[in-house]
């Protein structure tokens, strides 16, 4: 077996340093204000918002649909050039460029506001795949784990940070607020650029970088690398029904993601302070979820620990759906008189703990499963994947939700975890390693 050295501890942190830093986007722009502010002021179709919402989903539907077309042949020209930390920058500058542009967006500017979301999403999903690429490099499988788990953990953390801070200075998302909310871009986007620099300081660029051929494009070299890669897949069956499970999770988890805090403004009809709450709640469960099955995976198997966070997001989705039937069997139960946007916490707290695990989990399955002079191809596989999951989930969602309301429509994530434990169950974890490691001595 291929033994891969541990990096230093000052590369590994600079490497989890962009899950830090990037989490300011997701949950700024995606999940707790952006999206909000779009569906609610920027398009503002009261009372049920629903062509909001639609649109919404469009947008970020378009923009993982780019990423699917992109990632694998950027992966194929990053393992030929061994260029990902230029490919990373790119990624990373044209995320802060126009996340911060969107202080330009005025209520009723629905088409500027959508391309600039497509723009933004884009740049900062492929760049989630091109920092993934280097996790193969930074340690021995055993490692990856732990690794991943530090990545995904200090990500909630920056999250929390970032939004907290955002939060006690431009106040609630309202028309009403407009000219304060509106600056969630540029804080969003000068975080980002800060919180990023020791990834570009410390994380080295492994392997030699080659000379193209003369009279051939890296575009072309790319190409080439795919369709020989796409004949290999039935090689790597086990990454391959890895990628089928993350497909079906991914679909789930970016539901959640894009109209978690949409559903609790819309359906639950949650207060300010409830709603920070349960930003607070998530970000520190999806911490210690992260982290805590991160350390897990060395003891547990990280296929094991991957089953067990799709059986929280079962939970989880239970959850959410029933918040109202909850409520009222707490009531009954106990004699309280608790509210169901309180109840709701207790869903925010599961998809807290599932939220880090299940993606780190998966991540280092990716890992585990990914040969030597590979890891950008793949793990532009693995963001195809995901991103594409989030075309189907999303879109889905949208449409049901336009067609059924919200609140029903998000029975959808319970179908999509379950298929996501079917599709996992045969994967064999060493045997996949081992096919892995014997890949890499084979070209050697």
């Amino acid at each position: 077996m291929v033994s891969r050295k541990r990096a230093p501890a000052k590369e590994i942190v600079g490497w989890a340093m962009f899950d830090f830093a990037n989490q300011a986007y997701t949950l700024l722009i995606i999940t707790v204000v952006f999206g909000d502010l779009f569906t609610r002021v920027i398009v503002g179709d009261s009372p049920d918002y629903r062509l909001g919402n639609l649109l919404w989903s469009v947008a970020l539907a378009v923009s993982y649909l780019m990423v699917v077309i992109a990632n694998p042949l950027c992966g194929a020209i990053m393992d030929y050039s061994r260029l990902r930390k230029r490919f990373l920058f790119i990624s990373y500058l044209m995320t802060i460029c126009a996340t911060a542009m969107l202080w330009l967006v005025e209520p009723g500017w629905i088409v500027l506001a959508m391309a600039l979301i497509i723009v933004s999403n884009f740049a900062y999903a492929i760049g989630e795949a091109f920092i993934a690429s280097f996790l193969p490099g930074l340690g021995p499988r055993r490692d990856l784990g732990w690794i991943s788990g530090l990545g995904w953990g200090m990500g909630y953390i920056g999250g929390l940070v970032s939004t907290l801070f955002a939060l006690s200075f431009l106040g609630e998302v309202s028309a009403d607020n407009y000219d304060r909310i509106r600056w969630v871009g540029p804080f969003a986007a000068v975080f980002f650029l800060l919180a990023a620099i020791p990834t570009f300081l410390f994380v080295k660029e492994r392997g030699r970088r080659r000379e193209r051929p003369a009279g051939q494009g890296l575009f072309a070299i790319g190409i080439q690398r795919l369709r020989d890669t796409a004949g290999q897949l039935n090689h790597f069956r086990d990454l391959r029904q890895l990628l089928i499970s993350i497909f079906f999770m991914m679909a789930g988890i970016y539901i959640i993601i894009s109209f978690a805090f949409i559903y609790g403004a819309q359906v639950i009809g949650w207060d300010e302070d409830v709603r920070i709450i349960m930003f607070v709640t998530v970000q520190i469960t999806a911490a210690i979820g992260a982290l805590g099955f991160g350390f897990l995976q060395g003891r547990l198997g990280a296929k094991r620990t991957y089953l067990m966070t799709l059986g929280l997001w079962l939970a989880a989705i239970l959850a959410i759906w029933q918040t109202p039937l909850l409520a009222s069997v707490a009531n009954t139960l106990f004699g309280v008189d608790w509210e169901a946007q309180y109840v709701f916490l207790f869903a925010g707290t599961l998809s807290g703990l599932s939220l880090g695990s299940s993606q780190s989990a998966g991540r280092t399955l990716v890992g585990q499963l990914t040969p030597n002079g590979k890891a950008a191809e793949f793990f532009g596989f693995w963001g195809t994947a995901s991103k594409l999951a989030a075309v189907f989930g999303i879109l889905g969602l949208g449409l049901l939700q336009a067609l059924f309301g919200l609140a029903t429509a998000i029975v959808f994530c319970l179908a999509l975890f379950a298929v996501a434990i079917v599709f996992v169950l045969p994967l064999n974890e060493s045997r996949g390693a081992q096919v892995a490691d014997q890949w890499r001595d084979a070209r050697q």
